[in-house]
C-alpha cells in the first residue's frame, strides 16, 4: 500500500470522481476524509465501502464557501487522523450554462466561488496541517479551450486554477507538490445535466479512444500523483485526460 499512514482529504467526495477518488486513495492505505455538500447518501456509501474494505473514513457536510465549514472539516482531520498529507480539490462545478450577455453578476461570483475560492480556502486552512505532501487540484480541459457554449464563467474559473496549481507549486515547493487534472469528457452527472446526449456520442465517435472517460480514469491520475514514488519529479503540472480529444 503506497498511501499507509497518510491522510487524504477530498472535496466533493460524495459522487462521480471524488467519490472514485476516495476510494482508490484508500485503497493504497491513506485515511480518508470525504467533504460533501448535498449528496450525503453518496457520501456516507463511500465511507461504508472504505471501512468494508478495512480503510479508515469520515464525511462531513460542509459549504467550502463558508471558511467556517472549511476550517471544520480540517480540524475533525487532524483530530481523528493526526494531520493532512494529500488534498483533492474536486468540489466544484458549472451551475448553468449562460452567455456574458445573460449572465448576471451574481452568477459570474457564484461560479469564481464554487471552483476557486473554494480551493483557496481549502488549501489555506490545510497548509498548517501539512509538513510535506502533495495537493492535486480538479481543472479541466474548458480551462484550455475556453469550454462550450456558455461556459464562459466556469472555463474562466478552472482557467484560474490552473494558474493558481502552477504559482502554488513554486511557494510550496520543495515539501508540497501541487499540481492539477484537466478531465474532458467523463461520463458523470454534471454532463448528464449540462450536455446533450448527442454532443456525447459525437465525442465518443471521434475521440483516438473511441469512449467518453469514467471516474476510474481520473481517480487512478489522482492517486498516482498523491504518490511521491510514482510522481516526486512532477509539481505544477495540468495534466491532461480526454481520451486525445484534446492536445495541450
Amino acid at each position: 500500500m503506497k498511501l499507509q499512514g497518510k491522510t487524504a482529504i477530498v472535496t466533493g467526495g460524495g459522487r462521480d470522481i471524488g467519490r472514485a477518488c476516495a476510494i482508490r486513495l484508500a485503497a493504497e492505505g491513506a485515511n480518508v476524509a470525504i467533504n460533501y455538500f448535498a449528496s450525503s447518501a453518496g457520501a456516507e456509501a463511500t465511507v461504508a465501502d472504505i471501512r468494508a474494505a478495512d480503510g479508515k473514513a469520515f464525511a462531513q457536510q460542509g459549504d467550502l464557501n463558508a471558511a467556517q465549514d472549511v476550517e471544520a472539516l480540517v480540524a475533525r482531520t487532524v483530530a481523528e487522523f493526526g494531520g493532512v498529507d494529500i488534498l483533492v480539490n474536486n468540489a466544484g462545478g458549472l451551475i448553468a450554462r449562460k452567455t456574458i450577455a445573460e449572465m448576471s453578476l451574481e452568477h459570474w461570483q457564484a461560479v469564481m466561488d464554487l471552483n476557486l475560492t473554494s480551493t483557496f480556502l481549502m488549501v489555506k486552512a490545510c497548509l498548517p496541517h501539512m509538513k510535506t505532501g502533495t495537493i492535486v487540484n480538479l481543472a479541466s480541459q474548458a480551462g484550455r479551450d475556453g469550454g462550450g457554449p456558455g461556459a464562459v464563467a466556469y472555463a474562466t474559473s478552472k482557467g484560474a486554477v490552473m494558474t493558481m496549481t502552477r504559482g502554488l507549486a513554486k511557494e510550496l515547493g520543495p515539501q508540497i507538490r501541487v499540481n492539477a487534472l484537466c478531465p474532458g469528457m467523463i461520463d458523470t452527472d454534471f454532463h448528464n445535466v449540462h450536455t446533450a446526449d448527442e454532443a456525447r456520442r459525437a465525442l465518443e465517435s471521434s475521440a483516438p479512444v473511441r469512449r467518453q472517460g469514467i471516474p476510474k480514469d481520473v481517480a487512478e491520475l489522482v492517486c498516482f500523483l498523491a504518490v511521491d514514488a510514482s510522481s516526486g519529479f512532477i509539481t505544477g503540472a495540468n495534466v491532461d485526460i480526454n481520451g486525445g480529444v484534446f492536445f495541450s
